[in-house]
């Protein structure tokens, strides 16, 4: 490049920066806080000469990405002063020679203790196996029970990592988006930025998906003007009643997302032209005063009722009881004139702010009711809702019970992040909020530890049942304990909820170095016994010759005594390599002993590939018929020529197969991102795959002889297996079969559409 150019290329670059500066300015001063500009330049300034000539993959200068954090944080997410100066500073940290201290020193202690946060951080609480991410999300866990702006601000920061994902390899994308699937979109969900949260479904969706992202983009497309129709139709008469009641109101077209669409086509089953809740209705209105908002959130639906049939079982009322993030709304769902239910939320001006921003705006509102209105950066952080405070406070719980593994971690947390809600009522009549599907058992946890360790049942409205039961909205609980009764490990299989997971968990392992110390005090006094040391060496020795897999599970079993030393152990210890099973001296266990699976020795017969020390993790790996029986293809969600795919290397480097979509792959990709591979298909239709097709429908004579007449004449396609079930009339089937790739299962699928009576087809993961 020629002075010249440089010298174009630098006035460019100042000309970018500088408008994207004024336009957050701009914003700023917009906003209800009190104007700190000279701060927000100061952080501008700073971040700007700590990132010069550094530029991002996209070739842009690295500054316009903490400005477009900052531009999210305040005209998103509705934050002041105090956080846009973090989002400003949040990688001079990680990517420059700048300290903490002297951020500190600059700034101040609170932009410093987000700004530490923010940053990511080396080594680790698991060890060298564990995730990075689990370790840099439970950084940015601690110091969001302090301050939750530290969480607002990452997701600002991740969202615009995703809008510019497409300048990173296909690798680092799969990472990136799997990521923000499974930790930031419920992450935001749970605080309430429902736009965000969609926004980072689409886009995971779009990077993972590429080809299904178009083709539901381009349905909804195709679709827009007769759903429009649909929607003129049904809002004329609620606008003409809304306007004789005499509200000011917004009646706005809420169309699902991509994502929303996908999801429900895969775990529904069902086609895109099957999907009838596409569109919804949005009304929101002005109150003139706080207090007659519920009122007239409840005189719209009433006017509502009174022109379409409403759906009995899908009223939620989310106004008299708000969401843990400050969501209210009512939600009604209606049936239209050409026979479609259509949901309809009816939501205030100022419910309707906080449902974009979520915590964010319901701080504004609250503190803009206080003398003078919000106040900088002190005022966008004063929440003291119950519910999200009991929210941190078991986050806190998990994060001061370290777990052992980092997916445990990510795991316990997501089972918060997730929840839905139910409301149960103690003896006196107080309300808890509870994550749905929650047990007896969680309910007791939630209240103390020492009910839930206690507890042998309850009174579920004033009636006897288990631990394991299931509570409803509305339950009111008694919880019943005994204290004979102990921490049992059939607990974890029924506890949902991620406190009572975590205690469980933590008092099993406490249990579990108890019996751990007796059988290793028992070893000693045996090995004394005949004349031998305890060291690393016997034990281990031990270890192996009862098929073990750590010394740990040696003392465990011992300790809880489905191992008992003899004569045996003494033979092997003394170098005679004869076990003896008979006899009253013999090694004798509780068990039965591990036999290898066929799919382990198919495993070791052939020649897996190992990935080398030095591998380009950023090439994509093809799969052809001459490479693939080098690759492990897992049980869990069986990938043929066609699908998205990945891979992931791993403790052994070997390649595990995964599709995308898959649950284990989901869990990986936000565990271990540095081990997922782009992986690529180079197949040509030589080798045959399993797939499994479900079927349902209405049953009649010969509908069974058709279909497979279809699959093996037809298409001449091999059944492996066939399965039916009939009741009253509707049958439930599948089959098993040998395909070469998505390509025969779209062509199978198709061809089954056309038999009369199957009215449900899809392939099984």
């Amino acid at each position: 490049m020629t002075e010249d150019e440089m010298m174009k290329r630098e006035a460019a670059d100042d000309k970018m920066i500088s408008e994207a500066y004024e336009r957050l300015i701009g914003d700023y001063l917009k906003s209800r806080h009190r104007k700190k500009v000279d701060l927000i330049t100061k952080a501008f300034n700073f971040a700007r000469q700590a990132h010069k000539g550094v530029r991002r993959l996209s070739g842009e200068p690295y500054i316009m990405h903490p400005i477009a954090v900052a531009q999210i944080v305040c005209s998103e997410i509705g934050l002041g002063s105090t956080s846009i100066c973090s989002a400003l500073l949040h990688d001079v940290v990680e990517d420059t020679d700048y300290t903490v201290e002297d951020i500190e020193n600059m700034f101040g202690p609170k932009i410093a203790q987000i700004v530490d946060g923010l940053t990511k951080i080396s080594g680790g609480i698991f060890g060298e196996q564990a995730s990075a991410q689990a370790e840099n999300f439970k950084k940015l866990l601690l110091t969001m029970s302090e301050d939750i702006r530290v969480i607002l601000i990452k997701i600002a920061d991740r969202l615009h990592n995703m809008r510019t994902l497409a300048s990173q390899p296909a690798n680092k994308q799969y990472k990136i988006a799997g990521e923000t699937l499974y930790i930031y979109a419920p992450l935001a969900h749970r605080l309430g930025l429902y736009k965000i949260k969609s926004e980072l479904e689409n886009l995971s969706f779009k990077f993972e998906h590429p080809e299904e992202y178009a083709t539901i983009v381009r349905q909804l497309e195709d679709s827009q003007v007769s759903r429009h129709e649909s929607f003129e139709k049904f809002t004329e008469p609620i606008e003409k009643a809304l306007e004789e009641m005499g509200f000011e109101y917004e009646i706005r077209e809420r169309v699902k997302t991509p994502y929303s669409i996908w999801n429900k086509m895969q775990n529904k089953h069902v086609t895109f032209d099957e999907i009838y809740d596409i569109l919804a209705v949005r009304i929101i209105f002005k109150s003139k005063s706080r207090k007659d908002e519920v009122d007239d959130c409840f005189k719209i639906y009433t006017a509502l009722t009174k022109i379409y049939r409403r759906h009995p079982d899908r009223l939620r009322d989310w106004v008299t009881k708000p969401k843990a993030n400050g969501y209210q709304a009512l939600h009604v769902t209606l049936m239209s004139k050409q026979g479609h239910w259509i949901e309809v939320q009816i939501r205030s001006e100022r419910m309707d702010e906080i449902a974009e921003q979520g915590l964010a705006a319901h701080w504004k509102y609250k503190e803009s009711n206080a003398p003078g209105g919000a106040v900088g950066g002190i005022a966008e952080y004063s929440e003291d809702e119950s519910e999200m405070n009991e929210w941190l406070r078991t986050i806190k719980e998990i994060l001061d019970d370290p777990q052992p593994d980092a997916m445990d971690f990510l795991d316990a947390i997501k089972l918060n992040l997730f929840a839905s809600e139910i409301f149960v009522f103690t003896p006196k009549g107080e309300i808890k909020t509870m994550p749905a599907d929650c047990t007896v058992l969680d309910f007791a946890f939630s209240i103390h530890t020492f009910l839930g360790s206690h507890c042998i049942g309850a009174k579920v409205n004033h009636k006897l049942v288990p631990l394991s039961h299931r509570l409803n909205s509305g339950d009111q609980v008694e919880i019943l304990t005994s204290k004979s009764q102990h921490v049992q490990p059939s607990w974890i299989n029924f506890a949902s909820t991620a406190k009572a997971k975590a205690k469980i968990q933590a008092m099993l392992r406490r249990i579990q170095r108890d019996v751990q110390k007796k059988g290793e005090e028992q070893l000693g006094e045996w090995l004394t016994k005949n004349g031998l040391e305890l060291t690393i060496a016997v034990a281990d020795q031990l270890t192996k010759f009862h098929e073990l897999g750590s010394r740990e599970e040696l003392y465990q079993s011992l300790g809880d005594a489905t191992i008992t030393l003899g004569d045996a152990d003494l033979d092997e210890l003394k170098g005679k390599n004869k076990k003896k099973n008979e006899g009253s001296g013999g090694g004798w266990r509780k068990y039965v002993p591990f036999v290898k699976s066929k799919k382990t020795t198919e495993e070791e017969q052939r020649d897996l590939f190992i990935v080398p020390e030095k591998f380009n993790r950023k090439k994509p790996i093809y799969l052809s018929e001459e490479n693939i029986s080098q690759f492990i293809f897992p049980d869990c969600c069986h990938p043929i020529p066609g699908d998205d795919v990945l891979g992931y290397i791993d403790n052994q480097n070997r390649i595990e197969i995964h599709k995308r979509a898959c649950p284990v792959a989901n869990r990986l990709k936000a565990g271990y991102g540095n081990r997922i591979l782009d992986v690529r298909w180079d197949m040509h239709k030589r080798l045959f795959f399993d797939a499994t097709i479900r079927l349902g429908g209405i049953d009649r004579r010969g509908l069974v002889n058709e279909v497979t007449r279809v699959i093996s004449n037809q298409l001449s396609v091999d059944i492996r297996k066939l399965m039916f079930t009939t009741e009253d009339g509707i049958f439930d089937g599948s089959i098993d079969l040998r395909v070469h790739d998505r390509e025969d299962v779209k062509e199978i699928i198709d061809k089954l559409k056309e038999v009369d009576n199957l009215k449900e087809i899809s392939q099984i993961m």
